[in-house]
């Protein structure tokens, strides 16, 4: 059930959140329609905030505009998923270098209180995904690198909308070894080490998708090379 819109954030922020945890979710299907009167039926607002809410959601490529239709979910194509981690990739490496020479003790610390909670929720992929998140767009505060965050949230949602569709088992599987993974950057940002920081990431994006191409290779979703 729909909630109420919250007053501390603008209506337009609140029908935004609500639409994009929707969509990530897929709890609104790819290809299904953004009716205007039922969205603002269900959370008690007017059509501005909620136009406005879907024309930022098209810029991020999550809703797409059709004659005589209207807005609708963007279809979800498993081949995107090469381009959005080599856009993972290229953000985590510039924005982890920068890191590697900017950190501080305080900043290192609160990387290692994130990386503790991931550590706990390393069974539950939906909670360990959040705080991924959470860890790699700190890294870009760090690094003064404001583009290069909100380039990596987009791909990171756009990577949770693949996940949650098609690859929620192979991705559980893996938060085990990717956890690993992470303490190796916190090591490395603790050595101010820019190389082996790279050298992590590139390793770990690769070896993710090469595990998700096999995977979508197997249930039909991708054409085997």
């Amino acid at each position: 059930m729909a909630k109420a819109v919250i007053q501390s954030k603008s209506k337009t922020e609140q029908v935004y959140d609500y639409l994009y945890e929707q969509i990530i979710n897929c709890e609104r299907a790819p290809g299904s329609r953004l009716v205007i009167d039922q969205i603002a039926s269900d959370l008690g607002v007017s059509q501005i905030p909620i136009r406005e809410a879907i024309f930022r959601l098209e810029k991020s490529g999550f809703v797409t505009f059709e004659t005589h239709v209207g807005a609708k979910v963007a279809e979800l194509h498993a081949e995107h998923i090469s381009e959005i981690f080599q856009v993972l990739e290229a953000m985590e490496v510039i924005s982890g270098r920068a890191a590697c020479a900017r950190i501080c003790p305080k900043e290192l610390k609160h990387l290692e209180k994130l990386t503790q909670k991931m550590a706990h929720a390393v069974h539950d992929p939906n909670q360990w995904s959040q705080y991924n998140m959470e860890f790699h767009q700190y890294i870009c505060d760090i690094a003064e690198t404001g583009l290069v965050k909100k380039m990596l949230h987009e791909a990171l949602s756009h990577w949770d909308r693949l996940r949650h569709s098609f690859l929620k088992e192979v991705s559980a599987k893996r938060v085990e070894l990717a956890q690993q993974e992470h303490s190796l950057l916190l090591e490395a940002l603790n050595n101010k080490d820019a190389d082996a920081f790279e050298a992590v990431v590139r390793q770990h994006n690769q070896a993710s998708l090469k595990a998700y191409i096999a995977h979508l290779e197997a249930i039909g979703e991708l054409d085997a090379a």
